[in-house]
């Protein structure tokens, strides 16, 4: 597994995401309003965006460098995002990623809020797509009793 510095990017540093997304000819883009994630290998190898909505986050423009594919960056990537994360985080992907996310505890269990079921049944007019998602609520000390 490659070595790799992964942090949230900072927001005057935004344009770099939307080039590397360029460079590989993805149709992905950074989202305004939402949290840039990398991971580096000297230039940017993966990314992704976390954006708030109600009860969670939604994850989105999660991309690797073919080059990088198959060796875990992806599931790295995005378990340094949603650390921290309180409430669920949600994603809308094609059937076959399902497999991809399903090792990092996502499921097609999690409801989702109101704004990402319009969202979804739009994409599902164009391509197949499911929603999954991940609960990371924090409970206090006090719960644990």
């Amino acid at each position: 597994m490659p070595e790799l510095h992964i942090e949230p990017l900072a927001e005057p540093l935004w344009p770099l995401l939307n080039k590397f997304y360029r460079s590989h000819n993805s149709p992905m883009k950074a989202l305004k309003g939402g949290r840039l994630w990398v991971a580096r290998d000297g230039e940017i190898v993966a990314g992704l965006c976390l954006t708030p909505v109600v009860g969670g986050q939604f994850l989105t423009g999660v991309f690797v460098d073919p080059a990088y594919r198959g060796q875990g960056v992806a599931a790295r990537v995005i378990e340094a995002a949603v650390a921290e994360v309180e409430g669920t985080v949600w994603l809308l992907c094609h059937p076959d990623l399902e497999r991809l996310y399903q090792p990092m505890g996502f499921t097609q269990d999690t409801p989702l809020p109101q704004s990402l079921s319009e969202r979804l049944v739009r994409y599902r007019r164009n391509k197949p797509m499911i929603a999954m998602g991940l609960d990371r609520l924090v409970r206090s000390t006090s719960d644990n009793v």
